[in-house]
């Protein structure tokens, strides 16, 4: 900062945003910590962080000294405009002797009456969380030790940033599961129903589900499905995805026309999406199934005094993929009194290391014609993992004996 800079100062400035009691701190009150040391170690009169929100590719004003005002306006840019946008999209400390109307898109630096800027970005790993800039109400040439103490600070700020954004995410994934996947199952006449879900990524959520409703012809509509993919993103899929084929199951008596209408959809609204779902509706008195199938695992089929075996029906393309070269079709499967059907997501199966035949196998072994409560939990013991790669999901209706 100051030329010739002694030893002592340059450790004193070092300790200042390396100190260990940092990390004890809360994020919001870590970045508001940072910036109050960094303001005071470079003597400048503003600091403020902007952290990045990838689905927009806009940094947001989150945190910021001396430029409040900045955070309480909700300031955002895009990418590459302006000072901040510049830094981020280059990835590299910028310094301005002089700020001027054509270096900043902010007001609020102008208003401030901000005479020069230092900005620097701000990352973890190879991916960009936000930019970091200081700023004085004098006209100031920031040197190389400035630079390599704000980018010292970056660091920490990172850590903070990406922790910071973890948490968002997982605190909407988790809202988003407890709204998406039923809390309690329906008592539903003529049937015992049980589920499972467990999540394969640190987030607690992915884009497997499961449905269960009642129509209004007193059908009972029973939906497993899988999105591809893991944590926010492909739960966000997965929501938008369960709520449509509730709105097709009102409107079509048949499952393969519900599943067509929700390909429509997929294809136009959820490009890029590669979905799988089952979709059966069981008859009022329970003795029947009609089940289509859009690239979905087979479900199994336990009857009293018979093994356990998969059901046999055609299973169409995913949903997303294709055109298809006819219609979807819909098998019916007869429900014996006290016979299961068992539904399941491919993470109950699947396995890096083997066929997928070989988790099947297994898997007939464990399912009887037995209360869905204890079948799914019988399930999970022999079949499931320990730490499942991908989410695992499975619904069991039983027909009452």
């Amino acid at each position: 900062m100051y030329p010739g800079i002694n030893d002592d100062e340059r450790l004193r400035r070092l300790e200042a945003v390396t100190d260990a009691t940092l990390s004890r701190l809360d994020v919001s009150d870590l970045l508001d910590e940072l910036l109050d040391r960094v303001r005071d170690l470079l003597d400048v009169d503003t600091a403020a962080i902007l952290l990045l929100d990838v689905h927009s590719r806009h940094l947001v004003a989150t945190a910021a000294k001396g430029l409040e005002d900045e955070v309480r306006a909700g300031f955002r840019v895009a990418v590459g405009r302006g000072f901040a946008g510049r830094i981020a999209e280059t990835r590299r400390p910028v310094r301005l002797t002089d700020v001027t109307s054509a270096d900043v898109v902010n007001p609020i630096l102008l208003e401030k009456g901000i005479r020069s800027l230092l900005g620097v970005p701000v990352t973890a790993g190879r991916d960009l969380i936000g930019v970091l800039h200081v700023g004085t109400l004098t006209r100031r040439d920031f040197t190389d030790d400035d630079v390599r103490l704000l980018e010292l600070v970056a660091d920490r700020a990172g850590v903070a940033g990406q922790i910071r954004s973890d948490k968002l995410d997982q605190a909407a994934a988790l809202a988003l599961q407890r709204s998406l996947l039923p809390a309690r199952l329906p008592e539903v006449p003529g049937v015992e129903l049980a589920a499972r879900y467990v999540p394969g990524h640190s987030l607690g959520i992915g884009g497997d589900w499961y449905d269960v409703f009642v129509l209004p012809s007193g059908w009972l509509g029973v939906v497993i499905g899988d999105v591809s993919g893991h944590g926010l993103a492909s739960a966000v899929v997965m929501g938008r995805v369960r709520s449509a084929l509730r709105a097709y199951a009102l409107i079509c008596d048949d499952p393969a026309d519900a599943l067509t209408l929700l390909d429509r959809k997929v294809q136009h609204f959820e490009a890029g999406s590669l979905t799988t779902a089952l979709y059966a509706m069981i008859s009022p008195d329970r003795s029947r199934v009609v089940v289509s199938s859009a690239g979905h695992l087979r479900p199994v089929l336990a009857v009293p005094g018979r093994g356990a075996a998969l059901t046999d029906f055609p299973v169409d393309p995913p949903l997303g993929v294709s055109r298809l070269a006819g219609p979807r079709r819909s098998s019916t499967v007869e429900l014996a009194p006290g016979g299961v059907l068992f539904c399941y997501t491919d993470g109950l199966v699947e396995r890096r290391d083997q066929v997928i035949d070989t988790g099947l196998t297994r898997l007939l072994r464990f399912v009887r014609a037995a209360p869905a409560e204890a079948v799914c939990a019988t399930v999970m013991a022999d079949v499931g993992v320990e730490e499942p790669t991908d989410d695992v999901a499975i619904l069991a209706v039983r027909r009452h004996p």
